[in-house]
């Protein structure tokens, strides 16, 4: 069984007339030849377009301009109880209903397309639809996930097709030589929202069928979704009736959603208010895109959009989840767009919608550092930045701060071509993060890292050598931040002869003698970490040959 619903025709009238002042009221003269009584034109039926009266027309004219061909201007004439023919008076108010007059082929213009939207044309293979193509009667459209098209019609109302929808113009017309538009469409699946256009004295006969529910509206914005086994539409401005068989007459009015299932009466239930956001969305710096905002009471589910600033035909993204949070893994290019946010409740209607600019800022991507890492100690007073290359980037930007919020900037170097940078910088702890630049514009920064710039461990004070014995014991002065030191051995001041290391956890060591001769030494120490200091002065120590050698000439001059 269908239903149908279809706007008040008297509440339609007279939104139309009070938002363009362009009917009169429901007792507009129509005055009749040397009379000063108006003449009645009933206007109840939706199916009449109520034409107002222009300086020059007649009821002549008006039928050869506007009327099927074998209509009579009597028709008209009798119709509106007419006296004269040929004195209308300005202002006035005729009737003509819509199977009375001329009409012809009509079509819709493709606005916008985002993502893979398809085109089924009868007797033609199935092709992508494109911006600025023109639709006409009997065009059946699929939107895959994430695309989305918007078509206007001739009269400016607009049609926008959600993401993983089906739907047919199954008849495109105009009625009167381009007088009154007429549009019938078919949504077999998904979604529709519609924007239609008042048009005053004019009729538009502006309806969506489904399975379920069939949609007859003028002056009006609702949305409407389709499921296997139900309709849902909310109205967003005008008012609506719905009409079903053996039921009585429901009224929609704006702020109200209702339900068709199957042949049960359809239900008219609030929409939910819209759900809380800041006034002010933080700027999206990365990728994905993830945002949370506090859960609404009744809530079910709920709806995202992201639209083109100023520009609602221009779908970009579209999520539904039944957390109060959204994630989209890829973005539009940098820019201002506005979000649009929905409540859905347990009737699976979707509510009133927030709204809030929301700034992309996120490319190009920051590089990923390489050096220092993270809470990274290092010795000394100069330090270089290494990263690696964004291929998108033209040059970098880098900071360096004392505070993680970056507000104790040390240095702001920007510009860098390459993709390292040294610096000198006095001991202490520090954060550093990176930018990417291409041309005027610059992307987020990265991540900050923390990093510690100590001093290098300081050098040994020289060490004291003593001979006792069979060993030689060396000693020299502890150094503070010291924990172990490294001793160096070689015979030759370059220490590439003959070199021995060795280890020790105090300022001492003791080594076996060593044969007579000349040797080099130097020592080095090495903080907790084992980041070593430089090395101390090279000392020179020289190991005497036993006295017993010395003798020996004299007792071979004995023999």
């Amino acid at each position: 069984m269908q239903h149908t619903i279809q706007c008040s025709g008297r509440l339609r009238q007279l939104a139309a007339a009070l938002a363009f002042g362009l009917l009169a009221p429901a007792a507009a003269p129509v005055l009749a030849r040397g009379s000063a009584q108006p003449i009645s034109a009933p206007v109840e039926a939706d199916s009449d377009w109520h034409y107002r009266i222009q300086p020059g027309d007649t009821l002549i004219g008006l039928t050869e301009r506007y009327l099927l061909p074998g209509r009579h201007w009597r028709d008209l004439q009798r119709l509106n109880r007419v006296a004269d023919p040929l004195r209308l008076p300005p202002g006035g108010v005729l009737r003509m209903p819509l199977a009375w007059l001329s009409r012809e082929a009509s079509v819709a213009q493709t606005v916008f397309v985002q993502g893979q939207v398809t085109l089924q044309r009868s007797g033609q293979a199935e092709q992508r639809l494109a911006a600025g193509q023109e639709l006409r009667s009997g065009d059946r459209l699929r939107s895959a996930a994430q695309s989305s098209a918007t078509l206007r019609f001739v009269d400016g109302s607009r049609l926008l097709i959600p993401p993983l929808s089906d739907l047919s113009l199954e008849q495109l017309l105009v009625y009167g030589r381009s007088a009154i538009p007429s549009v019938q469409l078919r949504l077999h699946e998904g979604g529709a929202d519609s924007q239609v256009t008042p048009t005053g004295g004019r009729v538009p006969h502006y309806e969506i069928r489904t399975p379920h529910v069939n949609l007859g509206v003028r002056g009006t914005e609702f949305r409407v979704h389709l499921q296997a086994e139900s309709a849902r539409m909310e109205v967003l401005e005008g008012r609506v009736a719905a009409d079903s068989s053996g039921h009585a007459s429901l009224a929609v009015p704006a702020g109200m959603g209702m339900v068709a299932e199957g042949r049960s009466k359809p239900q008219a239930a609030p929409l939910l208010s819209a759900p809380a956001l800041p006034a002010e969305l933080p700027v999206v710096e990365r990728l994905p895109l993830r945002l949370r905002w506090p859960a609404r009471p009744g809530a079910r589910a709920y709806r995202a959009q992201l639209f083109a600033e100023g520009d609602f035909s221009r779908l970009l993204l579209d999520h539904r989840g039944s957390e109060p949070e959204l994630s989209w893994e890829e973005l539009p290019p940098d820019g201002r767009y506005r979000l649009r946010l929905r409540a859905i409740d347990a009737l699976g209607l979707e509510g009133q919608a927030s709204e809030r600019l929301l700034q992309i800022q996120a490319r190009p991507e920051p590089p990923f550092s390489q050096a220092p890492m993270a809470d990274a100690r290092l010795y000394g007073d100069q330090l270089e930045f290494r990263w690696t290359r964004n291929n998108a980037a033209q040059a970098y930007r880098l900071q360096v701060a004392r505070d993680a919020e970056f507000r104790e900037l040390q240095l702001d170097q920007t510009g860098i071509a390459d993709i390292s940078h040294s610096a000198r910088l006095p001991h202490g702890r520090y954060h550093w993060r990176l930018a990417s630049l291409q041309g005027e514009s610059r992307g987020p920064f990265g991540d900050g890292q923390a990093f510690e710039l100590r001093p290098l461990p300081p050098s040994p004070e020289p060490a004291e050598a003593e001979v006792a014995g069979e060993q030689l014991n060396l000693r020299w002065r502890a150094s503070a931040g010291v924990t172990r030191y490294e001793l160096q051995w070689a015979q030759d001041v370059d220490f590439s002869q003959g070199l021995q290391n060795f280890s020790s956890e105090t300022p001492g060591l003791s080594l076996a003698r060593p044969g007579p001769g000349r040797y080099f030494l130097r020592v080095r120490g090495l903080d907790e970490l084992g980041h070593p200091g430089p090395y101390g002065q090279v000392q020179e120590i020289e190991v005497p040959y036993p006295r017993w050698l010395w003798l020996l000439p004299l007792l071979l001059l004995g023999l």
